[in-house]
């Protein structure tokens, strides 16, 4: 008798597994089964469990270098452009009416200059001060005057290095020193000696171009308006300042043409950045006391000079070497 085969004998489906009675034998090798160790032990790779979470996931590619470089230049400049909106600016000197403490002159490499603006947050300029202010509106004639190309891309770099302190500002701003304060009397004679309050002035920082003081010295006694200061350049035979600028003094008494109004103050300078041969800190004595300041304070303002100048160079230097790190990366690659 023949047997009926049926439809679903293990013979006639190769989808179904054959039963297995016995003990179960892998076709595979011990070195099959682990393929992750042998593989490895022969300098094969072994799969690399670092692309994966540990819940399994594969981890998300690195962001490209070039997608990631506009990244960095622009974080990096908007933090120079926040330090020196409201922490310390630098600024470039380019005229000579605060020789010899600051070098400018036109045409040639003047002194680069952090000005820091902490310290007028709380408190008024004081006698001594070297400021940079913006100029009033009678103040016609500008320091800080400079060309701007009339090519737009041109142009919007020499503004990008303005900000950062790479280029003259193009703004009607100042480099003076205070020589009184609101409420103050102050005149000169023809000697060069500056009078406030009827008390000769010690100025050890004056410098006399030429060799000695010119005509331009005396000037009537001004009472220095609520709200205002006298500014002198240390050159004084070379500097427009409160007597001169605007026809000097109070000649224009509506709009206290020759003094500077303290909210006009941007800032304090600390310390010449460069160039490299003219680092150091800027020399503030106040010529109204007469009095020395301990050798504790004297380093104050080279302190906090350097102090205020390490972020805005940090910043540009972390920018640098990311942008490095990463241009040798794309390279490797």
């Amino acid at each position: 008798m023949v047997n009926p085969v049926h439809s679903n004998a293990p013979g006639d489906d190769p989808e179904r597994p054959e039963e297995v009675t016995g003990p179960v034998e892998s076709g595979k090798s011990e070195e099959q089964r682990e393929p992750g160790i042998y593989e490895s032990r022969r300098g094969k790779p072994a799969p690399d469990s670092s692309d994966e979470t540990e819940t399994g996931k594969p981890k998300k590619k690195k962001m490209s270098f070039w997608k990631e470089l506009p990244i960095l230049i622009g974080v990096a400049l908007v933090l120079v452009f926040l330090i020196q909106q409201f922490l310390a600016r630098v600024y470039v000197i380019p005229s000579g009416s605060m020789e010899q403490t600051l070098h400018g002159c036109p045409g040639c490499n003047g002194d680069r200059i952090l000005v820091e603006k902490v310290t007028y947050y709380f408190t008024d300029p004081e006698p001594g001060d070297v400021v940079v202010f913006k100029g009033p509106e009678p103040w016609v004639q500008n320091e800080f005057s400079t060309d701007r190309s009339t090519n737009a891309f041109v142009r919007f770099f020499e503004q990008l290095g303005s900000v950062i302190g790479l280029a003259p500002p193009d703004e009607k701003d100042f480099v003076k020193r205070v020589i009184a304060t609101p409420g103050q009397k102050v005149r000169g004679d023809a000697n060069g000696t500056v009078y406030v309050n009827d008390k000769p002035l010690k100025e050890p920082y004056v410098y006399w171009e030429g060799g000695g003081p010119n005509e331009r010295q005396a000037f009537a006694e001004v009472t220095v308006p609520p709200g205002n200061l006298w500014v002198m350049g240390d050159n004084r035979n070379n500097s427009s300042d409160s007597r001169f600028q605007g026809g000097g003094g109070l000649s224009d008494v509506p709009n206290y043409s020759g003094v500077v109004p303290i909210d006009n103050v941007i800032g304090k300078a600390q310390i010449i950045v460069l160039p490299p041969g003219r680092w150091g800190g800027i020399t503030d004595p106040n010529p109204q006391t007469l009095a020395a300041a301990p050798a504790w304070q004297e380093g104050i303002p080279v302190g906090g000079g350097v102090l205020l100048a390490y972020p805005v160079f940090w910043v540009g230097r972390r920018a640098g070497r990311a942008v490095t790190v990463r241009l040798k990366g794309s390279d490797r690659k």
